[in-house]
């Protein structure tokens, strides 16, 4: 059981590692969301410093959306799906294993980025690093919430243009609590550590909801 959850883990990393499999496109996606807000703002670096952990977060939804309707639907499409569901591995970590390999090759590179990318949006240096802890505990949420979305498109044609619309409105608690928590980090008037605690809650809520539902959706799908 262990083998087969590492062979899909292992197989969706690699595929994530290809050119064009996803990885490296939300990375450059989020980049140029952080680098292009910036000059439609203008010169006020006081107000770019206000709203830098608001822009940093809605970057990384956007890009974490990027390619999410491939979690599941490549593997319809090739056939792979039939597999997993008829293989030893429980669907539901098989689906734990998918949604691991999107957000280590989608989320985990944004929230390691991010200390850098805060310099583009004037956040102060101390900042910096509790800024990115919050995407770093908050982007498994998007990732799983994600897979549910994707688990129910899988089968459908042109599945990409309602994912966004089906996972945006579920996401809305994960942003708050992550502009928050990163708000509270530059000196806001409620301490770090709620909005975060908040924000690892409902990641781990995420991830049981999101496997469970991904999993009643992909059989239902069969």
């Amino acid at each position: 059981m262990t083998r087969a959850f590492l062979a899909i883990l292992k197989r969706d990393l690699a595929l994530a590692s290809r050119a064009g499999g996803g990885g490296e496109l939300a990375l450059v996606f989020f980049l140029t969301i952080v680098v292009l807000v910036p000059f439609a703002l203008g010169p006020d670096l006081n107000l770019l410093s206000r709203i830098g952990p608001a822009i940093l977060w809605l970057g990384a939804l956007l890009s974490v959306l990027i390619g999410l309707d491939r979690l599941f639907q490549a593997d319809e499409e090739d056939g792979s799906l039939d597999l997993i569901r008829g293989g030893v591995l429980p669907l539901e970590l098989a689906v734990v294993a998918k949604g691991l390999a999107h957000w280590l090759t989608t989320g985990l590179p944004l929230a390691l980025a991010a200390p850098l990318l805060s310099l583009l949006v004037a956040l102060p240096g101390e900042a910096m690093l509790p800024v990115a802890a919050t995407l770093l505990v908050g982007t498994p949420a998007l990732s799983f919430i994600g897979a549910g979305a994707a688990a129910l498109t899988a089968s459908l044609r042109r599945g990409g243009l309602i994912l966004p619309v089906l996972v945006a409105p579920l996401t809305v608690p994960v942003l708050i609590f992550g502009v928050s928590a990163a708000n509270a980090a530059l000196g806001g008037t409620i301490p770090f550590r709620t909005p975060f605690l908040i924000l690892c809650a409902l990641s781990l809520a995420a991830i049981v909801v999101g496997t469970l539902a991904a999993a009643a959706a992909l059989r239902q799908s069969n």
